[in-house]
């Protein structure tokens, strides 16, 4: 049995950890926005780490209606452009905390004397000591090399730097997030049966949008990294404009599809998908109802889910699906060749 897997089934542990151990120093943050709102936020990160970041992007704007930014770590290491921050708060997401790119980021913003937010997984970390506020992902030694319950970590973290931001995020649906994780591991049992099928894949689509155009990337990182597939990821509506001829029978389509403003694209893009004969396989939950009337073979979530809760107990069926499948090919999802666990990178 792989780490990968024993660490996927943590994560309900895990984000109940979090959200106890972070609430208070939260509540404080939230009141030093409220005196000093930011007028947009940057947000740094490599990997897996950036694929959550994609995911606050979506979350902070969606919710506060602040301006945010992703990094482009290369402009301050490389480039050495002198970055103008004023007003702007500096978030670093990293698991490890020692990615160096990210953390001169921070550095550089603390200098120029930003409000600078750490959430990583480390304690004891570079990360941890540059940052003004930090935030801990409670989820205990991640052994794998690929990342899994740390990235469920930060996004409830963002959910709940998005509350400390003002934002009308629902307390009691964040305290729902380990239990929907929960009901989303229950699904281990398909997930490792219907992996059999894709054995022999070599290429594949990974399709989100929204709130979930980042598990896109996510799920597609897990794929290449630990089942060496070639899995390119796209917004429903990006894939129409071009890639969309790659499509062929067959070929296999990976699709989030919550319930909300993006099933009805979502919904065009299944229906485009079933005229080419792709192989297609669909990530939702019983709130979608209309999906599950479309007969595709679908992975549902045992429970009615509100879409801007949706990310974290869809990304579970995605990683079970990179575990089984690598051990359907006979890789080890633990130790993918020429990877380890922390990377750094100017």
């Amino acid at each position: 049995m792989s780490k990968m897997l024993d660490e996927i089934r943590e994560q309900p542990e895990a984000l109940e950890r979090t959200l106890k151990g972070e609430l208070a120093a939260i509540e404080q943050l939230k009141a030093r926005l409220a005196r000093h709102p930011p007028r947009m936020i940057l947000l740094a990160a490599r990997g897996t780490s950036d694929n959550a970041a994609q995911f606050g992007r979506y979350l902070l704007e969606i919710t506060t209606g602040i301006p945010v930014s992703l990094a482009a770590p290369s402009i301050f290491t490389l480039y050495k452009a002198p970055i103008r921050l004023n007003d702007t708060l500096v978030v670093a997401i990293s698991q490890s905390g020692e990615s160096t790119d990210t953390n001169l980021v921070l550095e550089r913003a603390r200098a120029q004397g930003c409000v600078t937010i750490g959430i990583t997984n480390e304690a004891s970390s570079s990360l941890a000591r540059l940052a003004e506020h930090t935030f801990l992902v409670r989820a205990g030694k991640e052994k794998s090399v690929a990342a899994t319950k740390t990235y469920t970590g930060q996004l409830l973290m963002l959910y709940l730097l998005a509350y400390a931001l003002g934002a009308p995020i629902d307390l009691d649906n964040v305290a729902r997030l380990p239990m929907w994780a929960a009901k989303a591991l229950e699904l281990e049992p398909e997930v490792a049966a219907r992996s059999e099928r894709y054995r022999f894949m070599e290429h594949a689509v990974v399709l989100g949008r929204g709130l979930n155009y980042s598990n896109a990337f996510e799920f597609a990182l897990k794929l290449m990294e630990t089942c060496y597939v070639i899995a390119e990821r796209f917004s429903s509506a990006d894939l129409m404009h071009g890639p969309i001829a790659m499509v062929e029978a067959g070929f296999p389509a990976f699709l989030f599809t919550p319930i909300g403003v993006t099933w009805p694209g979502l919904r065009t893009m299944l229906e485009k998908l079933n005229e080419l004969d792709a192989e297609t396989l669909i990530i939702t939950d019983q709130a979608n109802r209309e999906a599950l009337a479309l007969r595709k073979r679908t992975l549902c979530i045992g429970a009615e889910l509100p879409e801007m809760f949706t990310p974290i107990p869809y990304i579970i069926p995605a990683q079970l699906f990179a575990a089984s499948l690598a051990g359907q090919k006979g890789l080890n999802p633990d130790q993918p060749r020429t990877l380890s666990k922390v990377t750094r990178t100017m």
